[in-house]
């Protein structure tokens, strides 16, 4: 293909797909545990963070990692100590972390907020070796996190108490899990953008949901429709003058349109297969019998 010819054509595919990848990984246990708009605050504070890495002449992703990794540990902590409720909590990031990048890109050798909008909104031109290199870094994380402790993080996100009495470190794992968030935004800063990347995390998610039951369903189709439509929307931004992350954001709600259409005779077979063995039971009952249950 001729857009694999150019070296920035590279570097924004492998971006799009660890983009792909790791946005909808997290954004399975933030959909779960009802905490969809975390991404919006976290992109709100990184915008600190690059403006930062301005500032200081460092790397904006890393630096914005750090600021957004700070963040939402604040935010966490706050949350589970319930000295504020989460709303409260995700609106002073959303605000200081915006008013934050602002004040200080404009305080930075030659900074203005003409700076921030690659970061906002997401550009294929922008994507550097040094910011493909730390996105592997950092998706590796997301990745060894999401799956490896995917039975931890699902227990945490689906009854807090329940996990607590097991024996799980909740306070832990609610703070990994922030962290992760957190570490996802930054990947995505250079091809999403730090605005759009909630969406990434969120509709993928929504998406799979409607077609599938289970969890390790669910994260396995959101991932892939995220990759497809993360790849796809980086390819036509080759071929048509229009922002990545817009461009990904709108496929990715078009394919939730689709499977959302899909999805209602799917619904409506299920619930007559369910009314059908359900009346067979009734019909033919196991005298002294239990059925096998499955974990």
């Amino acid at each position: 293909m001729e857009l694999l010819d150019f070296p920035f054509m590279q570097r924004a595919l492998i971006a799009a797909a660890l983009v792909g990848i790791t946005a909808p990984a997290i954004g399975t246990y933030l959909v779960q545990r009802r905490q969809a708009v975390m991404g919006d605050g976290l992109g709100h504070v990184a915008m600190t963070g690059v403006a930062l890495g301005f500032f200081f002449q460092a790397s904006p992703v890393w630096m914005a990692t750090l600021v957004a990794v700070l963040g939402a540990i604040g935010m966490e902590l706050i949350r589970s100590r319930g000295k504020t409720s989460g709303d409260v909590a995700l609106a002073m990031l959303f605000y200081g972390g915006l008013a934050g990048g602002v004040l200080i890109i404009n305080m930075a050798p030659g900074g203005s907020t003409t700076n921030l909008i690659s970061a906002m909104f997401g550009s294929i031109t922008t994507v550097s070796t040094a910011d493909v290199t730390a996105m592997v870094v950092l998706a590796a994380f997301v990745v060894a996190v999401t799956i490896g402790l995917r039975r931890q993080l699902f227990a945490v996100c689906q009854d807090e108490e329940f996990a607590r009495v097991t024996g799980l470190p909740v306070r832990a794992l609610n703070l990994l899990i922030a962290v992760t968030a957190a570490v996802t935004v930054t990947v995505a800063m250079r091809i999403v953008g730090l605005l759009l990347v909630s969406a990434m995390m969120v509709i993928p998610v929504a998406a799979a949901q409607r077609m599938t039951r289970g969890f390790a369903a669910t994260l396995g189709l959101a991932i892939a429709i995220s990759v497809t439509v993360s790849l796809t929307g980086t390819a036509a931004t080759y071929w048509i003058d229009a922002p990545s992350g817009a461009t990904i954001v709108l496929l990715a709600i078009a394919v939730f349109v689709a499977m959302t259409a899909l999805s209602a005779p799917l619904a409506r077979r299920r619930a007559r297969a369910a009314a059908a063995a359900a009346s067979d039971g009734q019909l033919c009952p196991r005298d002294g019998a239990q059925d096998d249950v499955r974990v």
